[in-house]
């Protein structure tokens, strides 16, 4: 896999900044949060990859059999897909802090691939994450920086397992923090506000 292995929208940082990835929730595009990554840090450069799933219509980065249900065998050969696109790119920019930002069905690949290489990402946002599997030890996720929002009330990804990954990546000893909202699926004004303080 190379740097183009998607299509995907790329802005080159300024200065010292950051490069974000930012990946899209079911149904959304490359755009979907490339104006948040940009209005929270507006040197950072940009990478967000466009889906390439299309499940009736609707952009996603794995397959699934159901709401809830992966297709776990589609899962590993695209987190692995995806881990060569982020690799390829952090090699052409080597010394450069890179950032992850996903939502959703894009927060679960992002959690994919922290899972596996969490050494390709310094900060990772995760954004209404479900990942109904239990993930295997990782010990390079040791002090890696994790923010992880949900809504306490979200049908898609219930709570109980939001805090079993926040209690995975503590095992782990990553730096995990955690947000919660009393709503559902939606991102609310207090995650935008912990997602600011962490990537800033």
């Amino acid at each position: 896999m190379t740097t183009s292995s998607y299509r995907a929208l790329i802005r080159a940082p300024r200065r010292n900044a950051p490069i974000v990835f930012t990946f899209h929730g079911t149904g959304g595009d490359e755009h979907q949060f490339a104006g948040l990554a940009s209005q929270i840090l507006p040197d950072a450069g940009l990478i967000s990859p466009r889906g390439d799933v299309s499940e009736f219509g609707a952009l996603r980065f794995f397959r699934r059999t159901s709401e809830g249900f992966y297709d776990m065998q589609d899962l590993a050969i695209r987190t692995q897909k995806m881990i060569e696109f982020i690799a390829a790119h952090k090699a052409e920019n080597p010394g450069r802090a890179i950032y992850g930002l996903g939502y959703s069905n894009g927060a679960n690949i992002l959690a994919s691939v922290l899972i596996r290489q969490p050494e390709l990402f310094d900060r990772a946002a995760l954004l209404h994450p479900l990942i109904p599997w239990i993930p295997p030890d990782n010990k390079q996720l040791k002090d890696r920086r994790i923010l992880i929002t949900a809504g306490q009330r979200d049908p898609i990804c219930p709570l109980s397992l939001t805090e079993r990954l926040v209690d995975y990546f503590a095992g782990q000893r990553a730096r995990v923090e955690a947000c919660y909202h009393s709503g559902g699926h939606e991102i609310r004004p207090e995650e935008l506000q912990a997602l600011h303080t962490f990537l800033t």
